[in-house]
Order: C-alpha cells, then structure tokens, then sequence
C-alpha cells in the first residue's frame, strides 16, 4: 500500500512540476521525508496526507485505489452544495448528450497533445504556433476550444458556489469537457475558458477540476495550487500575445503614456476584460503601479459606452446579472447545436418525429 501510495505521490507532483525540495517546502515538510515517502518505506500521517492532499487537490482516495468515474468523483465532493450539485448533475447530462450526438454523426474529436514540464508562457507560444494563429487574438476562444477536443457550454452555477469552471476528463471514453460559469461578463468568460483549456493540454490526469472564482483574479491566484497559477498564467498569455501587444503600442501609441481610453481600446482588441488588459499592460512595463491602481479601481461601462457606442459596456452589465436574476438554462455550444440539427435532419429525412435542438 506504501508504494502505491509513493508512485501516486511522486506522479502528482511531477505534474505540477515541482521538485521534491520545492513541494516539500510549499507543505512545511523535509525533502528527506518527501522522499522517504515516494520510495515506500514511510507511511504519513493521516494530517500530513490531508495537507497533501488538499495542496495537489486530489481525494484522499486517489493515492490508495482505484480512480472513481469522473463525473461520481465530482459529486461526492464535500465542498460542492446541494444548488451546484444540482448543475453539475444537468452538466453530466450534456456531457452525455454531445457524446451521443458524436456517436450519432460519426464526429467525434481527437484529443490535443497534452504538454508537461513547459512553462505557461512557452505553452501559449507553442499552442499558437500548433493551431496557426500567429500573435493574432483569438476571436472566439469558445470555438477554439472545441475544434481542439474540449467541449464546452456554458453553464449558470448559484452565486454561493463560487465555481467559475470546472474541467473534467472522462478517461474511459477519452473526451474532455468544460463548463463555465455563464454569470460572468464576456472579458471573464474568455479567461476562464482559456484557463480550463490549460487544464485540458496539461492537467487531464488531475480530473475533476472545480475551479473557484478567486483562481482566475491575479490577486488572489497565488493562494491556490501551482496548476491554478499556470493555467491563469497560460491563459493571459494565450488571450494577449506580449508580442502582439508591443507591437500595437509601439505602432499606435508610440512613446506616450497610455490614457484609460487607450486600454478600454486595447482590452476590446484582444476581446478580454479590462482588469485582465489592466494587468497585461502592467506586466509589460507599460503601465507604472500608480495608473494601473487607479485605471483598476475604475468601472469601465459607462466609460466605454461614451467612446465606442457601448455595446461592449452593456454585454458586460448584462453578462454579469444574466444568470443571477433568473433561472436561465445552460448556453450549448455552437458545435453542440450543429451536431443537433444533423440529427434533427436525418431523422425527418428517415420519416421520425423531429425533436427540437432546445430540448436536447
């Protein structure tokens, strides 16, 4: 039991790239005794299993049997309320939906390379690269993500829950799929997708991921395990090229300051929010801390609507209310609906009953 425990241990690890001497300093604990621990000849505490356990985000069950299926691993959670289990269960029933409409059409997707032992910056550069896109944005990170192998619908999760995403790898029937909290404004969704699809190219193994809200604020990020900083990492990068993004001010703004107009400019270009173009920017060198506080503690919308005609500013103040003052069903995806309409399709031409795509 010791040694599978050690294997299991040493595998987590390696996969959020920490050495041994790196994780046992992130937990309080000698690197002698980390090791003692991979090789089998201690057995931890049940304290210090906890702590691990709770550091890499894992189940206590994950180091001593056999995987549970995903979706049941997901809901027996402690963490997750009776409200999101609820939506998490109606997630499961999608999930299962898109597969059958795949198996219906015969389309199903092929999983991307999974990368490991990469930095996120790198990742983002070497993704980009893969897919063609250049230092261009990307203009919606929603289809990306699922012409790649990652499913996604966007999904209303109760407030109290603080999930922003959740990824879930179904390793028995190999497919990938992501739902994301449709409450937030369209800035924040574009994030929180990107930062799911870091999950799905590296962290397919450490499914289910129940992302909180806090992960994707840069703030904040830095509390949670290494995963979640390089996802959030991953995804800022991926969404804004620093290439891209010199390049547009040194073409455009050349050597002036930038004024508050110039990022709402920016952040519309690359189609994220304006804290994550606020925190670009500031990361680059091309906004001092001063301006960057006082830009951040600005409300973007009204401001926005006065210079560009603020259709931007209004998706993002219904974004954020959307889901919270009613009880709207989850978004499918626009591949989901597709898949929909074949079947729908082919069953009229076959002379059954057509079944509406919203009922699905």
């Amino acid at each position: 039991m010791d040694k599978i425990l050690g294997i299991r241990l040493k595998r987590a690890r390696e996969e959020v790239s920490l050495s041994q001497g790196a994780f046992a300093k992130a937990l309080g604990l000698s690197s002698e005794y980390i090791s003692l621990l991979e090789s089998g000849k201690r057995t931890p505490s049940f304290e210090t299993l906890l702590k691990v356990a709770g550091f890499l985000n894992k189940d206590i069950a994950f180091f001593f049997g056999e995987k549970k299926p995903v979706f049941e691993s997901l809901l027996t959670g402690g963490a997750i309320d009776e409200r999101a289990r609820k939506e998490i269960l109606r997630f499961r029933a999608y999930c299962d939906k898109y597969l059958e409409l795949e198996e219906a059409t015969g389309r199903r997707l092929d999983l991307a390379p999974r990368y490991s032992r990469i930095s996120p910056e790198r990742l983002a550069d070497e993704e980009r690269r893969r897919l063609g896109l250049g230092n261009e944005p990307v203009r919606d990170i929603f289809n990306l993500c699922e012409a790649n192998g990652l499913r996604i619908v966007r999904h209303p999760f109760p407030e109290e829950s603080r999930i922003s995403g959740i990824f879930v790898f179904d390793g028995e029937r190999r497919a990938a799929f992501a739902a994301i909290n449709a409450a937030e404004p369209p800035g924040l969704l574009a994030q929180i997708a990107a930062h799911e699809y870091a999950h799905y190219l590296k962290d397919r193994s450490e499914s289910p991921i129940v992302d909180n809200a806090d992960v994707v604020v840069d703030e904040y990020v830095s509390l949670y395990p290494p995963r979640e900083q390089f996802a959030q990492s991953f995804a800022s990068a991926f969404l804004v090229p620093p290439s891209k993004l010199r390049e547009l001010i040194d073409k455009d703004f050349r050597a002036r300051s930038l004024g508050y107009e110039d990022v709402l400019y920016l952040k519309r270009y690359f189609g994220v929010s304006t804290r994550a173009m606020l925190r670009s920017l500031r990361g680059l060198g091309h906004l001092p801390d001063t301006r960057f506080e006082e830009f951040f503690k600005r409300n973007p919308e009204d401001r926005e609507a006065e210079v560009f005609g603020g259709a931007s500013g209004q998706e993002e103040r219904r974004g954020r209310t959307l889901f919270r003052k009613s009880r709207a069903r989850a978004v499918p995806s626009d591949r989901f609906r597709l898949l929909a309409a074949e079947v729908e399709a082919a069953s009229r031409k076959a002379g059954d009953k057509p079944v509406s795509a919203s009922k699905k």
